[in-house]
């Protein structure tokens, strides 16, 4: 099974609340195709002349689909803005700019291809289930952008580890990372030291300029060089490692008290789905607390969420950012189970890219925070087979 081999293929919508209906911000509904979000805030930004922090998303989406997202800048902009791949309309005014929490939900509509015809007669029957039922509330392979190949920096960091914090940070490749950084962080890895050589290969502008200016005058000093790196990036570093150890406290309680009916690949581990039945309808209410200092776990939870802070050598007492003066972890809960909402299908039909094989589109709405790759992963997984992006 394929997703995203077309751009059409995978289509999201942002369902959002509006804090007001007048203000100083303008709202503009955005429809883009084949760019990130990033790149259509800068584009957007240079036609509305204000830096791109002035004008904000409230969320990221992909570059390989076509997507319907919301911003809000502090300017009387336009009613419409065009540019490569986006077009931008404004849809509102309000009182501040748009915030996360402002987002309700994404509707979707995705074409899953190179389907035998069982699969495709199959898919929409067990996304169905998914509906009624239910599945694993898992963080998806989205949120761990920053996992390198010695694993999380934001592991290093609660190991107060600063020295590998900013190796990993600098020489080592992120899964996230775009090819030209990628570059620069061999040749950061090949010349390790040589700082006054590296200022001058680091791009511009970034943030490898700042803590590379600092180890050129202080090299030794790497919690301070650490504490350079852009509050923004580690946040997101701690939120990967936090969401990684949630989904292994997760995992390892669907092993221990369910059966397991398959298995889904998320980064380099693979996580049990159970099938869906009464027990995970029960699961949609019962929270787990991301991992943090303060974090209590009890019940079922108090024994396997100790087996895994064994496993990553870690204890809950370290879940604290102590190396960082202004970056904490993330205080919250999560369901364990979620289940997407106003699922349908379309017939099946032949596959125009793939000979003899079919395709099928389903449509479906998921809450704030919770994946689509994940539901169709899942999907894939409980017809005895898996989902390969492009």
């Amino acid at each position: 099974m394929r997703i995203k081999r077309l751009p059409e293929d995978f289509r999201v919508e942002e369902r959002i609340c509006f804090p007001g209906d007048s203000g100083a911000f303008a709202y503009y509904r955005v429809e883009k195709e084949g760019m990130t979000t990033i790149a259509v805030r800068n584009a957007m930004a240079e036609r509305l002349k204000v830096t791109p922090s002035a004008l904000v998303f409230p969320a990221l989406k992909d570059k390989s689909a076509i997507t319907v997202q919301y911003a809000s800048v502090r300017k009387q902009g336009p009613e419409e803005l065009h540019g490569r791949g986006f077009v931008a309309q404004r849809v509102g005014w309000g009182p501040r700019a748009l915030r996360p929490r402002d987002l309700e939900g994404n509707q979707f509509e995705v074409v899953i291809r190179d389907l035998s015809e069982v699969e495709a007669r199959g898919f929409g029957a067990t996304m169905l289930q998914l509906e009624t039922y239910g599945l694993p509330n898992y963080f998806d392979d989205q949120r761990f952008g920053s996992l390198t190949s010695d694993g999380f920096i934001g592991k290093e960091i609660l190991k107060r580890d600063a020295e590998q914090v900013v190796r990993m940070y600098l020489a080592k490749a992120m899964v996230g990372d775009p090819r030209e950084i990628r570059q620069f962080k061999r040749l950061v890895a090949e010349h390790w030291g040589e700082w006054g050589f590296l200022l001058h290969q680091a791009p511009r502008p970034s943030n490898f300029r700042s803590v590379i200016t600092y180890l050129k005058d202080h090299p030794n000093e790497y919690r301070k060089a650490a504490n350079l790196i852009q509050d923004r990036l580690l946040s997101i570093y701690l939120s990967a490692y936090q969401s990684w150890v949630w989904n292994e406290i997760v995992g390892a309680y669907i092993d221990q008290t369910l059966v397991p009916a398959a298995r889904i690949r998320v980064m380099r581990g693979e996580f049990p789905v159970p099938e869906p039945d009464e027990t995970m309808r029960e699961l949609q209410t019962v929270l787990v607390e991301l991992p943090r200092l303060t974090a209590c776990y009890e019940g079922p939870f108090e024994a396997v969420s100790a087996e895994v802070f064994e496993k990553e050598q870690l204890e809950l007492r370290e879940f604290k950012a102590r190396i960082l003066r202004r970056v904490y972890l993330t205080k919250g809960e999560r369901t364990v189970a979620f289940a997407p909402w106003g699922v349908s299908s379309e017939p099946p039909e032949p596959d125009a890219l793939h000979s003899e094989r079919w395709q099928v589109q389903v449509n479906f709405g998921l809450n704030a925070g919770q994946y689509a790759t994940l539901v169709l992963k899942s999907a894939a997984a409980l017809i005895g087979s898996s989902i390969r992006v492009r």
